[in-house]
C-alpha cells in the first residue's frame, strides 16, 4: 500500500485592504507565483490545477519573484527572510539560501537580468532593504534614502544596472550599481501619497511608479530624471492604484486600482486605451478591488493577470472588457469538506468551507473552483454534509450560528437560514434528509429548517457521524453514542460506550454500510468499532500510534476495508482493517494541520489550514 500526492489545487493569494499584493509570472509566461498563508506556489497559467507549493517559510508569506533564467525563485516573508529555491519545472524544491534581510515584514523582491543578484525590501528597524547575492548572500549595495517602509523595488535588466525603491515616505529613490548606490531622489514632492508601485521596461528606456495619490509618473529608466505624468482628466484612476507593470513592447502598461478597475495605458499618448470594470456599475464592492497586476510579457497573447482583493485571479485580454478567466477558491484556512456523489456519470463534486465564511464547489475531475454566491456565512464554516439522491442538498454550519443549504444546480444559497441557538461544532446529514447539528451543550435534529429533537447526551458533543438513519456521536467526556434517527418518530439511542480513551473524541466516521465506526481522539489515537444489535465491539485498536495530534477527520472508501485519517499533526495516514499494522504515511500533507479528508473512488482528497485541497493516489489496497 502506497500514498501519492496526485493534485494540489492551491490557495488563493493572501491580500490585504489598502496594501499591493505582488505576482510573478516567469519569462515563459507559464507560471504564476505568489504568496498564501506561509506557502509560496507556483500555478500553470494554461492550467491552474497544476500546481507546486513550497512550504520551508515558518512565518506568513509576503512575496515571490522568478528570476528571469526561471530556475530560482526568491520569497520573502513577515519576519523578514528571504529564501532563494529551485523552482524549475522538474527542480527539486530545494532551498538554496536563507537571508535575514531586515527586522520586519518583507514587501517586494526584484533580480537583476543576470539572477545573480537580488534587492529585498519592506519594513524593517535599522533599515528598509539590502541588496545581496542570490546564491551567498554577500552585500552588494545597500537601501538608503527613504525614511519610511519601502512598498516596491525594480532593478534596471540591462547595463548599465539601475534600480529604483518607492515607498510609504512619498519618494521613489533611484540608485546606481552594481554595487547599487544612492543617486537621487527624482521628482521629489511630486507624489502625494504613499507610492505602491514602480517597474522599469522591458527595455530599460523607461521607468514608471503608482501610487495612493492615483498618479502614474514616468523616468528616464537610465538617468532616472523626470519625464512627466499620464493618466490625468476623466480617464485617470478614481482610486488608489497599487499595481503596475508594462507590456513586452515597452509601449503600454496595465494599473490596477482600489477603484474596481484594470487600465492599459498607452504610455506615449499618455492615454488609456481599455478600461476593465470589476462587480456592477453604481455598487461599492469591496471585494472587487484591484490589489496587483501582472503582464505575462513571455506569452504572445497579450495576457494580463491582476488580482482582486478578494483573491479571484483574473485572466485579462486588452481587446476585450470582460475576463476570459476568473480563477477561484479559498485564500484562508479551509476547515470543512464534503463530496456530493453524482447519480450520473459526471465526476464527483468536492465542497469546500473556510475560515472567512467561503464556500466553494470543486469539480474533482479539473480542478476548478467555483464560488457560492447569495447570502452566505460570514464567519467560521464549521461543518458540511451532502443528501443523495436525485436532487441533492449541501447543508452548512457557521459561527455565525446559522445553518444554510445550497441550490446544487445553480451554485447559489438558498435565500433561508436557520437560526442555531449556540456555536454548531459539527454537521450531519441522514438518507432520509434529517439534519443533525452538535452545538455547545446539545444535538439537534432539523427536518425542512425547523428543529424537531434533540438526542440527549452527558456530555457537550464533539464529532458527529451518519450513516442510513443511523447517527454516532461523540462527546468530551469520550463517550460514544449510536442513535437511530428516524424521520416520523422521536430519535432513540440503540448503543452507547461510556469511554473509548483518555480524550475527547473529535472525529468519527461509519463504514458505508454502518456495520463499524472509526473513532479518533484529542491526543491522536484511533480505534475501530463493530456496531452488533445494541452493543459495540472493539475490532481494533492498532491504528493508535502513528499520528501524534488531534485527529481532524477520517473517511472510509466504499468496500470499507481501508480508511484515511487527518490530524493536526499535519500528516495524513491510509489504514487496513485486515492488516491493522500496515499503514502508509503522507508527511507534512497540509503545513498547519489537515481539516477534511474524503475518497473518490480509489483516490483520497483533503484539505487544510494551507487552504488547499489534494488529491492523492492510493494504490495497493488489499
Amino acid at each position: 500500500m502506497s500514498i501519492k500526492n496526485e493534485a494540489i489545487y492551491a490557495a488563493l493569494p493572501s491580500t490585504t485592504r489598502g496594501q499591493p499584493t505582488q505576482l510573478s509570472v516567469d519569462s515563459k509566461g507559464e507560471r504564476l507565483a505568489y504568496a498564501s498563508g506561509k506557502s509560496i506556489f507556483i500555478r500553470s497559467i494554461d492550467n491552474p490545477a497544476q500546481a507546486s507549493q513550497y512550504t520551508q517559510h515558518t512565518t506568513p508569506t509576503t512575496v515571490a519573484r522568478f528570476s528571469p533564467s526561471g530556475f530560482y525563485c526568491a520569497s520573502g516573508d513577515s519576519a523578514g527572510i528571504v529564501r532563494v529555491w529551485d523552482c524549475s519545472p522538474n527542480g527539486s524544491g530545494l532551498t538554496k539560501g536563507e537571508y535575514a534581510i531586515i527586522s520586519g515584514r518583507i514587501n517586494d523582491i526584484s533580480w537583476d537580468g543576470d539572477s545573480q543578484r537580488i534587492i529585498a525590501v519592506g519594513d524593517g528597524k535599522q533599515r528598509y532593504g539590502h541588496c545581496i547575492t542570490a546564491d551567498s548572500g554577500n552585500t552588494v549595495g545597500e537601501i538608503t534614502g527613504h525614511s519610511a517602509q519601502v512598498n516596491s523595488v525594480s532593478i534596471r535588466q540591462q547595463r548599465p544596472l539601475r534600480a529604483a525603491t518607492a515607498g510609504d515616505d512619498k519618494n521613489l529613490v533611484f540608485y546606481h550599481g552594481a554595487p547599487f548606490k544612492f543617486n537621487s531622489i527624482p521628482g521629489r514632492g511630486t507624489h502625494a501619497n504613499f507610492v505602491y508601485g514602480v517597474a522599469f521596461s522591458p527595455d530599460g528606456s523607461q521607468l514608471v511608479s503608482v501610487g495612493g495619490d492615483r498618479k502614474i509618473l514616468l523616468y528616464d529608466g537610465k538617468t532616472g530624471d523626470m519625464k512627466g505624468q499620464i493618466g490625468n482628466g476623466d480617464s485617470a484612476h478614481k482610486g488608489s492604484i497599487f499595481g503596475v507593470s508594462w507590456s513586452k513592447d515597452s509601449k503600454k502598461i496595465a494599473t490596477a486600482s482600489a477603484d474596481r478597475t484594470v487600465k492599459v495605458w498607452d504610455v506615449e499618448a499618455g492615454k488609456a486605451t481599455q478600461t476593465i470594470t470589476f462587480g456592477e456599475e453604481g455598487t461599492v464592492s469591496i471585494p472587487d478591488q484591484q490589489v496587483g497586476v501582472v503582464w505575462a510579457v513571455g506569452r504572445s497573447d497579450g495576457l494580463i493577470v491582476s488580482l482582486s482583493l478578494s483573491g479571484d485571479i483574473n485572466y485579462l485580454n486588452e481587446a476585450s472588457t470582460d475576463p476570459t478567466r476568473i480563477v477561484s477558491g479559498h485564500q484562508k484556512n479551509i476547515t470543512a469538506l464534503t463530496v456530493n456523489e453524482s447519480d450520473t456519470s459526471q465526476a464527483p463534486t468536492l465542497w469546500t468551507g473556510s475560515s472567512e465564511g467561503r464556500l466553494c464547489a470543486w469539480d474533482s475531475a479539473t480542478g476548478v473552483a467555483e464560488t457560492i454566491d447569495g447570502n452566505g456565512h460570514t464567519n467560521i464554516i464549521s461543518g458540511l454534509a451532502a443528501t443523495s439522491g436525485t436532487h441533492p442538498q449541501i447543508y452548512s454550519v457557521s459561527w455565525d450560528d446559522t445553518l444554510r443549504s445550497v441550490d446544487t444546480g445553480a451554485k447559489i444559497f438558498n435565500g433561508k437560514s436557520t437560526h442555531l441557538s449556540s456555536q454548531p461544532k459539527a454537521l450531519t446529514c441522514t438518507a432520509n434528509s434529517m439534519v443533525v447539528v452538535a452545538q455547545l451543550e446539545s444535538v439537534i435534529v432539523i427536518r425542512d429548517g425547523e428543529e424537531v429533537g434533540e438526542l440527549a447526551l452527558k456530555a457537550p458533543p464533539t464529532s458527529l457521524t451518519a450513516c442510513g438513519s443511523t447517527v454516532g456521536i461523540g462527546a468530551s467526556d469520550s463517550s460514544l453514542s449510536i442513535y437511530t434517527v428516524p424521520h416520523d418518530r422521536a430519535p432513540k439511542l440503540i448503543a452507547s460506550l461510556e469511554k473509548i480513551s483518555a480524550g475527547p473524541l473529535t472525529a468519527l466516521s461509519f463504514t458505508p454500510d454502518g456495520s463499524m465506526i472509526a473513532a479518533g481522539d484529542s491526543t491522536g489515537k484511533l480505534f475501530v468499532y463493530r456496531l452488533s444489535g445494541s452493543s459495540l465491539e472493539l475490532v481494533t485498536n492498532r491504528w493508535s500510534s502513528a499520528h501524534t495530534a488531534r485527529i481532524t477527520c477520517i473517511a472510509w472508501n466504499k468496500a470499507g476495508t481501508h480508511a484515511v485519517s487527518g490530524s493536526l499533526d499535519t500528516n495524513i495516514f491510509a489504514w487496513s482493517l485486515k492488516d491493522p499494522g500496515a499503514r502508509v504515511k503522507a508527511g507534512n500533507a497540509h503545513k498547519e494541520g489537515v481539516n477534511g479528508i474524503a475518497w473518490i473512488g480509489e483516490r483520497a482528497v483533503s484539505c487544510g489550514a494551507d487552504g488547499t485541497v489534494k488529491m492523492w493516489e492510493i494504490s495497493g489496497l488489499k
